[in-house]
């Protein structure tokens, strides 16, 4: 098996160092959070990789807590929004504000909105108006903002959590299909188990509460982003990845199942999302290289929210999850 080969010398000594402290950072969230280890696991892949996560879940399901604890851990300043149809795109990113110095001269200061931070959590965000959402979509993209016609640079590492309600839906506004590509993944928060419900409940009902300790810094944040790209990949986890993007796409060498059902295809940010994801988690589980084993985990996550089915998909009852588990048979 042949593999994209990487110019970073001593490579596997950082791997190893790298996976080492993601562990006792894994630990230190699961001191706070409990059972989401396999959620906590896909948001580290995910700013391991450089990107945005869209998390799905119920209300109470400690989302806030859990950008909170990820942030702290990681060493990243965080700011919250709690999205609102009345909530304008000043109230995110800033606004000039005109002032009058001692001589009387007047001249705008721009004021920063919360969105100059290193991991900004979007709560509902399909709360906010199309206008607003869109406000967040070159944030998102390019690391900046353009304020009354001047550009700002946001701080970087820059990570967007956004979450969503899945339940109420009234008084809300679906996120586009451009602001949906721009989250490396989608994550659904589901109930926790009994045993970490049962342990979650004693410990948050006392007066003593766990507080989880920062393991990295945002300098050492960026060398592990770094360090995902220098990974070396096999060509059978390549061909895996564009495999199963292709076959999402309806036409040549697509199951019959996408023929029939898929009316939005991924693109080729799914593929590039998914080479990224798939070398952090195999840094996350201390592996040198990822494997195709890690295509099918992440196939879900990355692709289910750069797929939509027709109307003929929901009258018949097939989900995005049986189109999904269909495209990564034989990979």
């Amino acid at each position: 098996m042949s593999e994209i080969a990487t110019a970073r010398p001593n490579i596997d000594k950082d791997l190893d160092d790298a996976a080492r402290r993601l562990k006792d950072a894994k630990r230190e969230i699961g001191s706070v959070i409990y059972g989401q280890e396999n959620v906590i696991d896909k948001i580290l892949i995910t700013i391991l990789s450089g990107g945005h996560v869209l998390l799905i879940g119920v209300p109470g399901l400690a989302k806030t807590l859990m950008v909170d604890t990820v942030a702290r851990v990681m060493g990243l300043d965080s700011a919250r929004i709690q999205c609102t149809p009345d909530l304008m795109p000043s109230d995110i990113l800033g606004s000039e504000v005109l002032e009058e110095d001692e001589d009387g001269k007047r001249h705008f200061r721009f004021i920063e909105g919360p969105v100059f931070t290193q991991f900004l959590m979007a709560d509902e965000i399909n709360r906010a108006s199309p206008r607003t959402q869109s406000a967040l979509l070159q944030a998102m993209q390019e690391k900046s903002v353009t304020v009354a016609g001047k550009p700002h640079k946001l701080p970087h590492p820059f990570h967007v959590l956004a979450t969503q309600n899945p339940i109420e839906q009234e008084g809300t506004y679906p996120l586009p299909e451009a602001q949906l590509d721009r989250f490396l993944m989608q994550i659904d928060v589901d109930y926790p188990g009994l045993a970490a419900e049962r342990e979650m409940l004693l410990a948050t009902t006392s007066n003593r509460r766990a507080e989880a300790k920062a393991v990295f810094e945002p300098a050492d944040l960026e060398d592990l982003q770094k360090l995902v790209r220098d990974m070396p990949v096999g060509e059978s986890v390549v061909e895996a990845i564009l495999t199963l993007v292709r076959r999402g796409r309806p036409g040549d060498g697509a199951p019959d199942l996408v023929n029939e059902y898929v009316a939005w295809a991924p693109g080729p940010r799914a593929a590039q999302s998914l080479m990224l994801a798939c070398r952090a988690r195999a840094l996350l589980d201390g592996r040198s290289a990822p494997s195709v084993d890690d295509v099918i985990d992440l196939a879900g996550p990355i692709l289910k929210h750069r797929m939509a089915l027709n109307y003929q998909a929901r009258a018949n009852g097939v989900t995005l999850w049986t189109i999904i588990d269909k495209m990564t048979e034989g990979l």
